[in-house]
This record gives C-alpha cells, sequence and structure tokens, in this order.
C-alpha cells in the first residue's frame, strides 16, 4: 500500500480496520490525506470479505488496475539513467510467489524491468505485488503478446539475449555478459521454449553439486541476474 501510494498509483478508497495503527499506517494515512484520497475505517470482518485470499493485513485500497509499460519506455529509463539496459524477460512464470520475488530481486538489483508475455503467464496480481514487497509499484513491467517477437525487436536495438537453461554446457560464471542485455528465465518445471530458446545469443546454466539438479525459478533468476551485475560493478572498478 505505501509503495503503491508513493508510486503514484491512483487509488480511489483506503479501507482500514478498526483500531488498527502504527507507524507505517500513520505514513500511508499521511499520504492519503496529501493526495486527497477518501479513507474509510471498517470492521476487520467486511475486510476479510473484500480481499483477495481474505489477506489485507488490516488495510485493502480500491486502485486503479496494474498500469504495463513498453519495451520502449523500459529502453528510456536505461538511456535516461545513462546505464546499460539490463531486462529480464520471463516464459510463462504461471506462480504469482515466484513472479513477485523476480520482481523482488530485478528491482532490488537494479533491473531496469521486466517482460512478461500476455498468455500462458502469471500477470501483475495483487498477490504478485505483495510477494514483491510492493517492488512492482517501483520496477517497470511490460506485457508483450509475443515474446519471441520482443527478443528480435530488443535484438535489432542491440540487447544480446541470454538464457538460462540447466542443460547448457556453459556456467553462468564463466561467460563475460555483455553490455546490454536481456536475461530469459524460463516457467516453473517447462523451462524456456523451444522457439524462445533458439532466439536467444547465449545459454547459460548454474553449476549444481548437490543430488537436487535444478532451482526454483526464482532462486535461478537471482543467482544469474547477480553475476551480471556483479560483473558490471567490476568492470566499472576497473576502469575507474
Amino acid at each position: 500500500m505505501l509503495e503503491a501510494l508513493q508510486a503514484h498509483r491512483k487509488i480511489k478508497v483506503i479501507r482500514i480496520a478498526r483500531n488498527q495503527s502504527d507507524r507505517r499506517l500513520q505514513q500511508i494515512l499521511q499520504l492519503a490525506e496529501d493526495r486527497g484520497i477518501k479513507v474509510i475505517r471498517d470492521d476487520k470482518k467486511v475486510l476479510d470479505r473484500m480481499a483477495s485470499y481474505g489477506i489485507h493485513q488490516g488495510i485493502l485500497a480500491e486502485a486503479e488496475p496494474y498500469r504495463y509499460y513498453s519495451l520502449e519506455d523500459i529502453l528510456n529509463l536505461a538511456a535516461e539513467q545513462g546505464e546499460e539496459p539490463l531486462f529480464l524477460l520471463l516464459d510463462g512464470i504461471e506462480d504469482p510467489q515466484n513472479l513477485g520475488a523476480i520482481i523482488r530481486t530485478a528491482e532490488g538489483l537494479g533491473a531496469h524491468g521486466v517482460v512478461i508475455p500476455k498468455h500462458g503467464a502469471c500477470p501483475v496480481t495483487p498477490a504478485v505485488t505483495r510477494a514483491s514487497a510492493g517492488a512492482s509499484e517501483h520496477l517497470k513491467v511490460a506485457m508483450v503478446t509475443n515474446l519471441v517477437s520482443a527478443m528480435k525487436e530488443l535484438k535489432e536495438r542491440g540487447i544480446w539475449i541470454v538464457g538460462t537453461d540447466s542443460r547448457a554446457a556453459v556456467s553462468c560464471y564463466d561467460i563475460a555478459y555483455p553490455t546490454d542485455i536481456a536475461l530469459v528465465v524460463g516457467g516453473e518445471g517447462k523451462g524456456i521454449r523451444r522457439l524462445v530458446k533458439e532466439n536467444c545469443d547465449y545459454m547459460v546454466s548454474i553449476p549444481m553439486r548437490g543430488r537436487v539438479n535444478s532451482l526454483n525459478a526464482s532462486v535461478s533468476a537471482a543467482i544469474v541476474l547477480a553475476e551480471v551485475v556483479r560483473q558490471r560493478r567490476a568492470a566499472a572498478s576497473d576502469n575507474g
């Protein structure tokens, strides 16, 4: 809620359970007052009935639908910040918890945006926003009709596409990542689809030593993205 207000999401009404009071709530009330948003105190049972999945932590908002961005918006953000583009392309992530965790990691590590397909994948829902700890309100998420077409568009703009696959021969630690990059992470249990994989410039894997030979999609995304960021920082340090 606080992140949505800080990101200037349009909110019609905020409903708060009676007797609810803490420091975070005071911040929310102040922002609501500053923006002229109506605040209603209700019984907790009323919020229980209104909340998706019955989860609300004592506060709900009637807000506009999540606003998606375009690939151009994300590219422009990188240009405005004077940074080399860094995207995540998600091929069929269906679990809201995974999507939320990936968005949280991407925002925390400084990616410029996440791209998801319109069909066969989880959209940004309230459950995703909760799982992202509010990061979905700050990171640009683009929804595209065709992921392969989006990849081709990015390649035309000079973006290199690196896919993650447990069967790839090259370790994610043994490649010098291009400066302008989009990482592709596949869906839970399915991985990256064949046509998407064929349009990647490189494929990398995460070396595993235990008996479990694969990782959760959000964990895989975090490991590879962190290595890309580490290399960028090391290169910047060497050049500085």
